[in-house]
């Protein structure tokens, strides 16, 4: 098993240990990066992703080997402390580079077939907003099986957690380790993913994003074929 974790922050906290608690379980080969130390950059808008290729954008090459350790994953683990009852600001910027990977734009068939997990933390509260924020793009990229876990520390250190409330996170983490392994190998997309997908070939064959058909016609998507089948 592979294993991709993206971590919405430099410093390891709560939310870090967590997520390492959850690699740990799940015990596959696993590439971290830590945002913004590993990427940094803000999307400026140039829709060059969108109109014409991914790799005009300005940020391709930096972002270039957390998207091929994304690629290469089983697993997809996205974890962020709350931040005003968001996702980090680096998370964030990070997430808004995969715009054009959306089903309404030219998906990566690999993530039909890819499981993720998406874990927040926060002294108080936000955890479900935070891992929405994530959550939208995991279903948008079109990943088959994606898993939420947020939870309130009451604290602002891992160290600092209370030692029955870590025993409650460590057997939640269980449960989603447990999930996973049982489905890696032969996981597939939802109803809903399915659904949203099949509404696309529609748009597709009006023309009127000239990269998005192309691409949609080289898969043969915009047919009969789809992305989770042989």
């Amino acid at each position: 098993m592979k294993i991709a974790v993206i971590h919405g922050q430099s410093h390891k906290g709560s939310t870090y240990h967590i997520a390492k608690m959850l690699t740990e379980k799940l015990n596959g080969e696993v590439t971290e990066f830590f945002l913004p130390k590993d990427f940094h950059s803000f999307c400026i808008g140039c829709t060059n992703c969108f109109e014409k290729s991914e790799t005009l954008c300005p940020h391709f090459k930096d972002l270039k080997p957390i998207t091929e350790a994304i690629d290469r994953a089983d697993v997809i683990i996205l974890a962020s402390p709350v931040y005003v009852y968001h996702t980090t600001g680096a998370m964030k910027a990070f997430l808004d580079h995969y715009g054009y990977r959306w089903m309404v734009h030219r998906p990566e068939e690999k993530m039909f077939r890819k499981q993720a997990v998406c874990i927040s933390t926060a002294a108080g509260g936000g955890m479900k907003s935070t891992n929405k924020d994530m959550a939208d793009s995991t279903f948008f990229w079109g990943v088959a099986r994606t898993y939420k876990y947020g939870v309130g520390v009451a604290a602002v250190s891992w160290d600092a957690v209370n030692p029955d409330l870590k025993k409650r996170i460590d057997k939640k983490i269980t449960v989603i380790a447990d999930k996973i392994n049982e489905n890696i190998g032969h996981v597939s997309p939802s109803i809903k993913t399915r659904a949203f997908f099949n509404i696309m070939p529609l748009l597709q064959r009006r023309g009127w994003n000239e990269a998005d058909v192309k691409y949609w016609k080289e898969k043969g998507w915009a047919e009969k074929a789809r992305p989770w089948k042989p």
